[in-house]
């Protein structure tokens, strides 16, 4: 089957030549397509302000058309694993360059971490003196695919030296995964 085999389907389904024209020119059927409506966003993200949704969604897929593009990464790491938790978990961030955490969720000082695809390894580095009680590691994958894991302060490795190294095979099960 080759890639444009769906425009002899849409004629055969009985779409209109000019439908089919529009198919071709983008390379799919845009009318296969369920529209996704704002509140179902919602449902999925019930601790974030629409417009914070939004703006995560479109800082997303500004950096893949970048990608797409430049065939280089968009350098925003630290911010899109910021704002994923923001929208994902309800995290309240602190104002711009407080020191020992990012935010707070309930009672918990939360740290985020980033792990962008173009790490070589699954670590991260945290600051052993950070005033947080939570550790939110966000791995994005190379297709921007986001997947989270939650660990407690306590179960970071106890070590010498102002960083403590985490593994992300070594968090327990994902916290969150899915689309941006």
């Amino acid at each position: 089957m080759s890639d444009w085999d769906f425009l002899h389907d849409m004629h055969d389904r009985g779409y209109s030549p000019r439908q089919i024209a529009d198919a071709a020119a983008c390379g799919y059927n845009p009318w296969e397509w369920q529209p996704v409506d704002d509140e179902d966003l919602l449902e999925e993200v019930p601790n974030a302000s629409p417009e914070l949704v939004e703006v995560f969604e479109r800082l997303v897929d500004t950096a893949v058309s970048y990608r797409e593009i430049t065939g280089r990464y968009l350098q925003i790491w630290g911010e899109l694993g910021e704002l994923f938790a923001e929208v994902r978990y309800g995290v309240r961030r602190h104002k711009p360059h407080t020191a020992g955490s990012d935010g707070k969720l309930g009672n918990d000082y939360i740290e985020v971490k980033t792990i962008s695809p173009e790490k070589t390894n699954s670590e991260v580095q945290v600051k052993r003196a950070g005033n947080f009680n939570r550790l939110l590691v966000v791995k994005i994958s190379e297709d921007f695919q986001f997947e989270s894991r939650m660990l407690d302060r306590k179960k970071i490795p106890k070590g010498e030296g102002t960083h403590a190294r985490v593994e992300w095979e070594s968090m327990p099960g994902s916290a969150e995964s899915g689309e941006a």
